[in-house]
């Protein structure tokens, strides 16, 4: 399996950008930031965290992704007089520094190059005084939809967990954030936990977005030949936990971090 692929936001949105909606509200409300500021939104995605920070009647948002695919539909969704969008890498901005008021990350800094790069460029990017934050999926343990894929993948395949993000990325954590932001010279770090509930119709509807092909778990999937894809289909069924109902409702945590900028 090769690097990650983000880029279609329509198979994104099925697979973990409905949940990440939801987090990126509660973010933004926890950071509570004043109306008429300015903000960057770096690994913007298709859109749903600088839709949230457009909510905040801010001076204006700039996103930036190195994303072609991920860029247009974040222009389709948060377009408008108050946003604008850019190519650009989170470890090396292609921005001047002291610029912007606030500046978020959402679910971005693990997949990135050098994430203490990218902590450093926040830094160097947000104003004195202003807030530099980001969140990512507590992989570990939090994000119960890929815990349950990665936990039925390994039993079948123990090559399966040189894949599982909650391996690969041990950074996903109070910890670790709080190190990078401290590292990057920030202060007044915080952290927290956003949990949000993830209720899928049924099996189908979990399934489906698995073999969207965006991300670790659906280009995992991809590979697989069709028996082997069946049998990793057919053990999650059995091991999820279905109401009479048939619908399939979990949790996804995400860890959040804050810092400011002295």
């Amino acid at each position: 399996m090769g690097h990650e692929v983000w880029e279609v936001g329509d198979a994104y949105e099925a697979y973990v950008g409905r949940w990440s909606r939801a987090v990126a509200r509660e973010f933004v409300a926890w950071l509570a930031v004043p109306a008429g500021r300015s903000w960057l939104d770096v690994g913007c995605g298709p859109g749903a965290l600088t839709t949230a920070a457009l909510a905040t009647a801010p001076a204006r948002v700039t996103g930036v992704d190195r994303s072609p695919g991920f860029l247009r539909d974040a222009r389709t969704r948060a377009g408008g007089p108050r946003s604008g969008f850019a190519a650009g890498d989170a470890a090396a901005l292609p921005l001047p520094g002291g610029r912007f008021d606030v500046v978020v990350s959402g679910l971005c800094l693990n997949f990135v190059s050098d994430p203490r790069r990218a902590a450093a460029e926040f830094a160097r990017v947000v104003a004195p005084g202003g807030v530099a934050a980001a969140y990512v999926w507590d992989y570990g343990g939090g994000m119960a939809m890929m815990r349950h894929f990665w936990d039925a993948a390994t039993a079948l395949d123990p090559g399966a967990g040189a894949f599982d993000e909650g391996r690969r990325f041990p950074q996903c954590a109070p910890g670790p954030l709080a190190e990078l932001w401290a590292g990057a010279g920030l202060a007044e770090v915080g952290t927290r936990a956003i949990e949000v509930p993830t209720v899928f119709a049924d099996f189908a509807d979990f399934w489906q977005p698995f073999l969207g092909g965006q991300g670790p778990a659906p280009q995992y999937v991809a590979a697989l030949t069709g028996p082997r894809r069946a049998a990793l289909r057919d053990l999650l069924r059995s091991r999820l936990p279905a109401g009479p109902d048939g619908s399939i409702r979990l949790t996804a945590r995400a860890w959040a971090i804050r810092g400011v900028l002295h």
